[in-house]
């Protein structure tokens, strides 16, 4: 595996083949999507309530009426031979993708009835033991009937690779295929299977109720096989990942390479926890316009919760960042109910590389779960250095000795093989070394450039190794390159990682010592020995969670600039590092990891659906709560402190370095499931609380706005900071300003809060009122008041606490830069 996951995929946009000389089709051509001023079908108010029979006729009849103006409008505005419509949007946004030039593009953008036209930007993937790591089984599970009830009747939706649908993980029960398909009955969109490679008639089920994919804006510029990807079949493995965590079945063995290594769960494992799979991301790569048609269809088939472990991975290219399409599709699927759990971006630990931008969706960082796989190798003078890596013993497990030998010191100079590339010292070919040096030997192969470049491969030492019949090898970091990021990969010969070039240094010290040279420096002789011991069995630590390095930061940004924004980002963090959970033995991007029913992967794709499983598990506690309120209750209930009781920490840039965390890595803090079922008040924002946002936005005209979203602003919309988040960030504190907030009482029993503050340095804060009596379902008005005391040129944090009588306790993070006043 190259580096951190996720499995990263570039678009790459092909020339058509039908290029003519002199005329439009000599341009290059890339997918556009395009909105349109239309109301889509879901936010059409009915033309007579009281004939709710035939509100579904009216709606599809909408549709139809909807899909037609996008036909007619482009016959009438683009030359016929230049453009290929890809998809029409009517539920929940009015407009389409189409695959054309540029020329024909701009043609577009004066067009009547267009709002927005944006080029798309290409996606990518964000890419056991965790439901026990937040208390699931004890404190979640158990009090709606165990686990084979948790998360009972929600429909979560996971926008990914696909899923394999005969992996054990998602087994069903056949009678609860009729029970699905009655109750809801009554959505526009029919829950629905589509069929073809490796997913025939009856892959849907009881647990996974629809399955569709979604690879026009795919297959319109990037190179997919037929044969393989036009089903909803993960031939990736990253789908059937995502999906697992967020609702594969209770007590899966995870079984590997013969070798148990205990039982997943997903977070709402419940039998009767429906999925809905969208595969809209390919080997080859996918596009915005395929994940945007399937954010319509998931609203169409009524989702509770959708999971984005997938996305554009940079802010777009102009403009600002909560008003791409992207992000306007995920703002309305927030105005169609849907929870959206979206991963914050893999780009850590440097500052302002969140890419889950709008406060809309719920940006979900990566953490460590304090469990890892540590491998060891023993050298000759006893030394034990640790590193990574699934693999078995060399014979004895450490107890006998093996030759050690260096592939730079084995390397055939002649060879074709070795003189045409730098495979010899990192091992990957046969070809490029001595078979009589290195068989029964341990190989020493360099982390080098081919490893930086993503032309060298861990898989292609294992057949190098099988080959030349290694005892087994070492990857060992370069002094030249520095310190590398590895991850415990199933290794099926002996091996080991070694990541930090001070363990290397010693490594090699002990070796040269022991190798003798001829004086044109040529090795003659080799007395070093190692063997590598067991490296597949777990160990803990209390100091978890602690956020992952590549798991990205705030601050928020609101444009390509990157200025920062009014809004705290991520939202939260779940585990995300080193998780089993279901995979796709195909793996098709990943052949180390083909054959395996599991893999062990990080990256904040797999903190996502950690994240949109609880939320699933708070809906069906709390039928009638709406994303936000659930978003709030996850937010305001998180954990600061690590299982140790300490402040969580963050690794930084140096390999293995740790730093005090901030909101900025984590949120609100670490999601703490059974808290959120009950967190005493809430922070409500709806629709028309996202308008006034938007309008509120710094540069940011009326017209702007409508254009975007087809909403008008209203005369004064306030500051953006007023969006009533269960956070408040402030991105240029200036002398002083009021915030806004209320918080609604969920708990069912009056109770009094007190509020506390841990102050940013430089700022003064102050709650109005200080404390407050609150009834069942009643709402409190709350003014925050902040004033500049030193100016600084970072953001500071602190937050404020509303402790309640009957011991709930509510808690808003503040990230404050106080900035001199102009």
């Amino acid at each position: 595996m190259k580096g951190l996951p996720p499995l990263c995929f570039h678009l790459l946009l092909l020339l058509p083949p039908f290029m003519a000389a002199g005329t439009v089709l000599d341009e290059e051509r890339a997918t556009y999507l395009v909105l349109m001023d239309g109301e889509p079908v879901a936010f059409r108010q009915a033309v007579d309530p009281l004939k709710e029979h035939k509100q579904l006729q009216i709606q599809r009849k909408h549709a139809k009426q909807l899909v037609e103006s996008h036909d007619q409008l482009l016959q009438s505005t683009l030359d016929m031979a230049a453009y290929r419509k890809l998809y029409s949007f009517h539920h929940i946004l009015d407009g389409f993708a189409i695959h054309t030039t540029l020329s024909q593009a701009k043609k577009l953008e004066s067009a009547p009835g267009v709002q927005k036209i944006e080029k798309d930007r290409g996606a990518k993937l964000m890419t056991t033991y965790t439901p026990h790591f937040l208390g699931l089984p004890e404190r979640v599970w158990n009090q709606k009937r165990g686990a084979k009830h948790a998360g009972e009747g929600i429909l979560v939706g996971v926008i990914d690779t696909g899923i394999d649908p005969g992996h054990p993980s998602f087994a069903y029960e056949p009678s609860l295929i009729q029970n699905w398909t009655q109750s809801n009955a009554g959505f526009p969109g029919s829950l629905a299977c589509q069929v073809g490679p490796r997913f025939p008639e009856g892959s849907c089920n009881g647990k996974i109720v629809s399955a569709r994919f979604f690879a026009d804006g795919a297959a319109a510029s990037l190179p997919l096989n037929a044969s393989r990807d036009f089903s909803p079949f993960d031939n990736v493995g990253h789908g059937s990942h995502v999906a697992s965590i967020a609702a594969g079945n209770w007590g899966v063995p995870v079984v590997v390479d013969g070798l148990m290594y205990g039982f997943a769960s997903g977070m709402a494992p419940s039998a009767r926890q429906a999925l809905a799979v969208y595969k809209a991301l390919y080997p080859a790569g996918g596009t915005v316009a395929d994940i945007v048609a399937a954010i319509d269809q998931a609203a169409l088939d009524g989702v509770d919760v959708l999971v984005l472990s997938i996305g554009p991975d940079e802010p777009p290219e102009s403009g600002i960042s909560f008003m791409n399409i992207f992000d306007i599709a995920l703002l309305f699927a927030r105005k169609a109910g849907i929870f959206v759990a979206q991963a914050a971006g893999n780009k850590g630990p440097g500052e302002a590389t969140v890419v889950s931008f709008s406060p809309w969706s719920m940006g979900v960082a990566a953490s460590t779960t304090g469990r890892s796989y540590t491998s060891t190798i023993v050298t000759g003078d006893a030394h034990r250095l640790r590193g990574i890596g699934l693999s078995t013993p060399t014979a004895g497990n450490g107890f006998f000795q093996f030759k050690l030998i260096s592939a730079r010191d084995a390397a055939l100079q002649s060879s074709s093989v070795a003189a045409a590339t730098s495979y010899a010292e990192e091992c990957q070919h046969p070809d490029a070394l001595k078979p009589e040096l290195v068989i029964n030997s341990i190989v020493i192969c360099s982390f080098s450039q081919g490893f930086l470049n993503g032309a060298s491969t861990v898989t292609a030492i294992l057949a190098t190794a099988k080959a030349l019949h290694f005892v087994g090898f070492i990857l060992l970091a370069n002094p030249s390159f520095g310190d590398f990021i590895a991850q415990p990969l199933p290794l099926s010969v002996p091996g080991i990682m070694i990541p930090r070039v001070a363990d290397a240094e010693i490594l090699m010290a002990y070796y040269e010592k022991h190798t003798c040279r001829n004086n044109r420096g040529e090795a003659i002789s080799y007395s070093a020995t190692a063997a590598i011991v067991e490296g597949r069995v777990a160990t803990f630590s209390d100091h978890a969670p602690v956020v992952s390095r590549f798991s990205s930061r705030g601050p928020d940004i609101i444009d390509s600039e990157r200025n920062p924004a009014d809004v705290l980002k991520p939202d939260i963090v779940a585990p995300g590092e080193q998780i089993w959970a279901a995979w796709s033995s195909v793996s098709v991007s990943d052949p180390i990891l083909s054959g395996n029913s599991f893999a062990l992967i990080s990256g904040t794709s797999m903190a996502t659906p950690h994240v949109a499983g609880v939320a699933a598990l708070i809906k069906q506690w709390h039928p009638s709560w709406t994303p936000s309120m659930i978003a709030s209750s996850i937010s305001t209930t998180a954990t600061r402190h690590d299982h140790s009781g300490l402040a969580i920490m963050s690794q930084g840039q140096g390999l293995y370095s740790l730093r005090p965390s901030t909101p900025f890595d984590h949120g609100a803090g670490v999601v703490n499931p059974s808290a959120a079922l009950d967190p005493g008040l809430v922070f409500s924002a709806e629709f028309e609380d996202y308008v006034r946002f938007l309008c509120s936005l710094p540069n940011v005209s009326a017209s702007l706005v409508q254009s975007a979203i087809g909403m008008k602003c209203n005369a004064s919309s306030g500051s953006p900071a007023d969006l009533n988040l269960p956070s408040i960030t402030i991105s240029a504190l200036r002398g002083h300003q009021t915030v806004k907030r209320n918080v609604k009482n969920v708990a069912g029993k009056p109770e009094t809060y007190l509020s506390s503050i841990r102050t940013p340095e430089g700022v003064e804060v102050s709650v109005h009122p200080e404390w407050f009596d609150i009834s069942p379902e009643a709402v409190q008005d709350l003014e925050i008041k902040f004033n500049v005391t030193q100016t600084s040129d970072t953001f500071d944090f602190g937050e404020i606490v509303f402790t309640g009588s009957l011991d709930h306790i509510v808690r808003m993070p503040l990230a404050i830069l106080p900035v001199a006043l102009r």
